[in-house]
């Protein structure tokens, strides 16, 4: 019995130490992407999600961090190396996880970062695939602001390039922004981006 409690506690002991190893992990991982060191983030992240394998979060802020870098950059060499990156880590939670509403999103912003890239080439060939991704995703999740903005803000791209009305995506982007302040995330790590975003698009709206 004695050796059963000490197998128990040694084990309750294990989990602890590796709960806050990955609390401490994913709050160092942040706090490089918070100094601009993107790289460093991301690979920060990506070794948490080889350690940590139970949780989609990793493998979601590697996708991230490297979309959101993506964007800001026209250097074709670097967007596929980014965009390859995020796509290879989000492959890895979406075929565990296919019905995730955050990682859905993560799916359209891949996609909208190679159209913004090259609209010529890739918005024919993956604007429709967006748009799924995101009609999905609020199947799923209605209420979760980074679907409903996301989804107003992809169709406001299509609607400036068409000359279409905006209106109707602005009040989606206005129903977002009061989705974000009851929005309550399931853990510390979890999504919660998007509010700042969403409110400077409101502006641009008006």
């Amino acid at each position: 019995m004695t050796k059963i409690i000490i197998a128990i506690v040694f084990f309750i002991t294990s989990l602890v130490s590796a709960q806050g190893q990955f609390e401490q992990g994913m709050g160092k991982a942040f706090q490089l992407w918070g100094e601009g060191k993107n790289t460093e983030a991301s690979a920060l992240f990506e070794r948490i999600a080889a350690a940590e394998k139970t949780s989609w979060l990793p493998n979601y802020y590697v996708a991230l961090v490297n979309t959101t870098t993506a964007f800001g950059t026209k250097d074709k060499e670097q967007i596929n190396l980014l965009l390859t990156k995020a796509q290879n880590a989000l492959d890895v939670e979406l075929i565990k996880a296919p019905n995730n509403p955050e990682l859905l999103v993560m799916q359209a912003m891949i996609h909208t970062a190679w159209i913004a890239y090259d609209p010529m080439t890739n918005g024919q060939k993956l604007s429709g695939t967006v748009m799924g991704l995101y009609a999905k995703a609020e199947a799923i999740a209605p209420e979760n602001p980074r679907v409903v903005f996301g989804k107003a803000e992809f169709e406001i791209g299509g609607a400036k390039f068409w000359g279409k009305d905006t209106k109707p995506m602005c009040v989606q982007i206005e129903k977002a922004i009061g989705l974000f302040a009851t929005f309550k995330p399931e853990t510390a790590f979890s999504p919660k981006w998007g509010l700042e975003r969403a409110e400077a698009a409101l502006k641009n709206c008006k």
